[in-house]
């Protein structure tokens, strides 16, 4: 009973996955819509499942860790891939691989539950391929389209790349401490050159993973390739993944070389920022703006990190519930608009207000939320990000931040302007989405103004990561 406790997530999405492929192998179920039916009825199964029985403990000799912070980050994963899968309806409801897409995709969230959970190197690598290798697969989903197999080629290409680079960082501090497990390893960590090395190495596989700059020239190709659904599991579920067990690594693993990585994070914080938002500015296809509006959120992520405390994991957590709301609210209308019309630009988008009112208020707020404007949570999440990040005392920084905030206005406020005041006479008409979809819109439009103002949320992730 303790180890179904202890793995509930891992088991509950492990049971999914075979009863998914049982379904396939029987073939009973012809309708899409009744499988797409199924499988949101398991998915919020498992979401609920994620509240209740969570417990302390450990697992394979210390390999395998949970406690409730772990729990939490979890749960904001099954939260994500929930609102993808509500989203994915019109697409998937006509599509002859509908079941391999589920299966591929909880593949992929279980190895990052094991990932965020492990407590051991091995455990880790483990989790990152069973995340990686599927999520490449995804992004060549939709097979009658040349720009989706260059998605993937290009996804399984830079995750090979990072892999590499984290691979020989794990094998340096094995060499020179003979163990995996991060408890064995923190102590002896000092000043050898080689264990330096090491951590530069791991420093970088992460970026790759969390495509900040100066390792982020993958990801606006890969998201403008890869399905709409599978642009916003790689946007929202796969890097805030990534980013739950960064934190682990450096606080908990290279605590003794803070020193160095706040550095390595400094000029990452400030590249990723500037960098994404200028290009951002640049872009015409919704897919890339949205993949360089990602990389510059990173960057304000990396800035709470940078803190080194329980205030900066905190606040990027908080960051990132808020994040899957806007982030995937946005990707909402993006998906319906691709699914039902085929159109991807934002120069498409003028004067979509007139016959798609919903949807283009949807948009609206979640674009203010991503900018950090008052009072949808996007600035709360901001304003932690921020404060956590000038515990450090580097004003310059935080001021180069605020800073672009304000560049990052103009591109968002450039979407806005062409939904609601610029016009064409081959405007969009009006897109009739399943109840799914506009239940998954709704979940988002009261995530991104109502978290926010639920200070208790903050204070319960507070309370839990100082444990």
């Amino acid at each position: 009973m303790e180890f179904l406790q202890l793995m509930k997530s891992e088991c509950s999405l492990t049971l999914i996955i075979f009863l998914l492929l049982f379904i396939k192998l029987w073939d009973g179920i012809k309708s899409n819509r009744s499988l797409l039916n199924i499988v949101n009825m398991l998915l919020l199964a498992n979401l609920l499942l994620g509240f209740f029985f969570n417990v302390d403990g450990d697992l394979f000799n210390g390999m395998f860790h949970t406690n409730a912070t772990l729990a939490l980050e979890k749960n904001i994963l099954n939260l994500g891939t929930f609102i993808i899968s509500l989203q994915a309806y019109e697409w998937l409801s006509d599509h002859k691989h509908l079941l391999e897409f589920y299966i591929l995709l909880l593949c992929t969230l279980l190895g990052m539950d094991f990932m965020i959970s492990s407590n051991n190197f091995l455990m880790f690598y483990l989790g990152l391929e069973l995340s990686s290798i599927p999520l490449a697969a995804l992004c060549n989903f939709d097979l009658h389209k040349i720009q989706s197999s260059e998605s993937g080629v290009k996804m399984i290409l830079s995750s090979a790349f990072a892999s590499g680079f984290l691979l020989f960082g794990i094998s340096m501090l094995y060499g020179t401490t003979g163990s995996l497990d991060f408890k064995e390893i923190a102590p002896l960590l000092g000043t050898s050159k080689l264990q330096v090395m090491a951590f530069i190495f791991i420093f970088v596989g992460f970026a790759f993973k969390l495509s900040s700059v100066p390792f982020h020239l993958w990801t606006a190709d890969v998201y403008e390739g890869a399905p709409p659904p599978v642009t916003a599991y790689l946007s929202v579920i796969s890097k805030a993944s990534i980013v739950f067990i960064f934190m682990s690594v450096l606080f908990q693993l290279f605590h003794n070389y803070e020193g160095t990585w706040y550095h390595m994070l400094y000029l990452s914080i400030l590249l990723s920022i500037t960098i994404g938002n200028l290009f951002a500015i640049r872009q015409d296809n919704i897919k890339r703006f949205l993949a360089f509006s990602s990389i510059a959120q990173v960057g304000y992520i990396l800035l709470g990190i940078s803190s080194g405390s329980a205030m900066g994991s905190s606040s990027a957590i908080f960051f990132l519930i808020v994040y899957t709301f806007s982030n995937l609210g946005a990707f909402g209308v993006v998906s319906l608009v691709s699914a039902l019309t085929g159109k991807e630009k934002i120069s498409d988008y003028k004067g979509f207000y007139v016959n798609n009112k919903m949807s283009s208020w949807v948009m609206a707020i979640c674009l203010f939320s991503l900018a950090g404007i008052p009072p949808t949570a996007g600035f709360f999440g901001k304003m932690f990000l921020v404060t956590a990040g000038a515990a450090k005392g580097n004003y310059l920084l935080i001021a180069l931040a605020v800073m672009n905030m304000v560049i990052s206005l103009f591109y968002y406020l450039r979407v806005i302007k062409a939904i609601f005041i610029d016009d064409n006479e081959s405007r969009m008409p009006a897109l009739k989405g399943s109840l799914t979809h506009k239940l998954a819109l709704v979940i988002c439009i009261i995530g991104a103004i109502g978290t926010g103002f639920a200070s208790g949320l903050f204070e319960y992730i507070s309370s839990i990561a100082a444990k």
